[in-house]
């Protein structure tokens, strides 16, 4: 079983910052972040495996993913915030796919499509970030 947990949401003003924390026990060289707005189905946020990044075009420029291997932990640091960043932030964490000689990190197709395979990824329980204007 692996646990993955968060730390760091909370409340800022538009145009402020923030950086959230995510442990976890495993998987960590595939990991990412999502959203889920009130509301709205979740979305996906960023992803990182090692050497590679994807972002949601709506935090593109804005948010930067990043890792501590060490440590076995993931950061968002989320920059010139708005309103509309407002959700629930979740931590994921899931095991690469074999596709022939290549091993691949699912959760990069999962936030640039939002098409979402729970059942093969570990969550967090979410950490609340509001943003006021």
């Amino acid at each position: 079983q692996v646990h993955v947990v968060e730390s760091g949401g909370g409340s800022v003003q538009s145009g402020g910052s923030l950086r959230l924390s995510c442990f976890s026990s495993g998987f960590t060289d595939c990991m990412a972040w999502f959203r889920q707005r009130q509301g709205k189905e979740r979305e996906g946020v960023a992803a990182i495996e090692p050497s590679s990044f994807s972002y949601a075009d709506s935090v593109e420029g804005r948010f930067t993913i990043s890792q501590d291997n060490a440590n076995n932990t993931l950061y968002l640091q989320m920059n010139h915030l708005t309103p509309e960043d407002t959700a629930m932030y979740y931590c994921a964490a899931a095991p690469r796919e074999q596709h022939g000689p290549v091993s691949l990190c699912p959760l990069h197709h999962m936030v640039i499509s939002n098409i979402i395979k729970y059942e093969t990824t570990y969550w967090g329980q979410g950490t609340q970030v509001t943003v006021s204007s």
